[in-house]
């Protein structure tokens, strides 16, 4: 029970990976305050309710670009639980289009929910962890910008970049408040962001896609959206008390190989 009376907000909670922190997250006693624009928010809550009866959950249907909203609702979390401990900036979005032919409205979509969404929440939160003696914010980048990229991936490339040196700062800056900022880079976890972004790949046959993305992982297989959450959960806690500043990737090892055709 390593998260036991903690309370944390975790944005995009309402489906892949965020779904899969906040699941770990209450199965080590934390309370959740979830925040997402997508209908599926309350049927996760319903979900969560039922497997963890003892624990409170909270969601808030709100579109993390709107900044006054974000403010109500961080407010109003603070003030139900009396305190707000962890910050997971998870949610973000990836529409695939080449650079020269993505529209400014697709690029500042990115922009404005990746980049904008995670400050606007951020902002908020931290005169609340900064009464706590010890708080911790995970920002969930991704492999692809600071590691990899693919083609169509310029502006989710360009947002999950801008991340970690948002993470890294904050680090330096809220050191000194016994608050900690650490980054979590993804690989490929089946997802719905995943799951889409292989539709869009091939129309046809968007298995195709994802089987395709198993046989190039050394470990042959996506990763899980509760594998990500207990990495999650270990930045969250005071188990990762002297760490700050650091990302940590999380791929079945997808960022190893040099090629795909030499060796033995």
């Amino acid at each position: 029970m390593k998260l036991k009376d903690k309370v944390a907000v975790i944005t995009g909670g309402a489906m892949g990976n965020g779904l899969g922190i906040a699941k770990v997250f209450l199965k080590y006693g934390a309370s959740i305050a979830i925040l997402d624009y997508a209908n599926e928010l309350q049927g996760t809550l319903n979900q969560l309710q039922n497997e963890y009866p003892n624990k409170k959950v909270l969601g808030y249907q709100v579109d993390l670009r709107e900044k006054e909203k974000v403010e109500m609702c961080v407010d109003d979390i603070a003030k139900e639980f009396g305190h707000i401990d962890i910050l997971i900036n998870n949610a973000g979005v990836c529409r695939l289009e080449t650079f020269l032919k993505m529209s400014d409205e697709v690029r500042d979509f990115h922009f404005d929910i990746n980049i904008k969404g995670t400050w606007n929440v951020t902002k908020a939160v931290v005169p609340y962890m900064k009464k706590n003696t010890s708080s911790s914010i995970v920002n969930l980048s991704s492999v692809t910008g600071p590691r990899v990229a693919d083609s169509g991936e310029v502006a989710y490339a360009t947002t999950k970049a801008a991340l970690m040196g948002f993470s890294k700062a904050l680090a330096v800056e809220l050191v000194s408040d016994n608050i900690r900022s650490n980054a979590i880079l993804p690989g490929y976890i089946l997802t719905p962001m995943v799951e889409n972004m292989s539709k869009l790949s091939n129309p046809k046959d968007p298995n195709a896609v994802i089987d395709g993305i198993a046989k190039a992982i050394p470990m042959k297989r996506l990763g899980t959206i509760e594998e990500l959450g207990e990495l999650a959960a270990f930045l969250a806690s005071e188990e990762s008390s002297y760490i700050t500043g650091h990302e940590f990737v999380i791929d079945g090892g997808s960022t190893l190989p040099e090629t795909m055709t030499m060796g033995v």
